[in-house]
């Protein structure tokens, strides 16, 4: 039987907030706005969950940045894959997991081009069989629909099971729960008094892989 791993991108295979945080750095650097802003981007970010649209028309607001909220963003998309870093041992991990014969697969929410140039940016795309990004897809997690198109692609079926491995209650546990996969959440230490109810709780995502390779991660 095919063992199947469906991994979220930000804040589990990639650290979003440390990557967002020296994008903060810059962006407040190159105007001059000084170690506040940095602060007040980074609470804006939200780790990755204000959509977008919002945190960059707020940072518009807050800053008096000039220009169109759509452009902002877009520099951003450019330069965020840049600052993203994925550590050599979580890619090995992920190459460990392929050779012992899971089929291995990213399910992430998110713009295509930003998504994309992280993955490639960070080799990710080397040691995954499939991903599968929202906005290419028309579809968003928890929607099993995005979990399934990435199944599909790396040659495997939800149908057989397998697990999800994520940092979200919902985004990643819930919806992997609702597709009848066994569940890992990564606990950062952003969803106090909300955890969810998954199968193993670890801080990083080594743990996470720890355990799939391990006995536990056979069912």
């Amino acid at each position: 039987m095919t063992r199947l791993a469906l991994f979220d991108l930000d804040n589990t295979l990639v650290d979003h907030d440390e990557a967002f945080r020296r994008w903060a750095e810059e962006f407040a650097g190159d105007r001059g706005l000084g170690a506040e802003a940095v602060e007040r981007l980074v609470a804006l970010d939200g780790h990755g969950y204000l959509p977008r649209e919002t945190l960059f028309a707020q940072v518009k607001a807050d800053f008096g940045i000039d220009g169109h909220v759509e452009d902002l963003w877009a520099a951003y998309r450019r330069r965020i894959p840049d600052l993203v870093h994925c550590p050599q041992e979580v890619r090995d991990g992920l190459a460990r997991l392929r050779t012992a014969g899971w089929r291995v697969a990213i399910v992430t929410n998110g713009r295509e081009d930003n998504q994309l140039g992280k993955i490639r940016r960070t080799g990710l795309d080397e040691v995954v069989d499939a991903w599968a990004v929202s906005e290419a897809e028309g579809v968003r997690k928890p929607d099993r629909a995005l979990f399934e198109i990435a199944a599909t692609r790396a040659g495997a079926s939800l149908g057989a099971g397998g697990w999800v491995v994520g940092d979200h209650p919902v985004m990643d546990v819930a919806g992997g729960r609702a597709i009848g996969f066994a569940t890992i959440w990564i606990d950062r230490g952003a969803w106090a008094g909300q955890e969810p109810a998954s199968d193993h709780t670890v801080t990083d995502v080594t743990e996470a892989i720890g355990i799939l390779l391990s006995d536990l991660g056979g069912r």
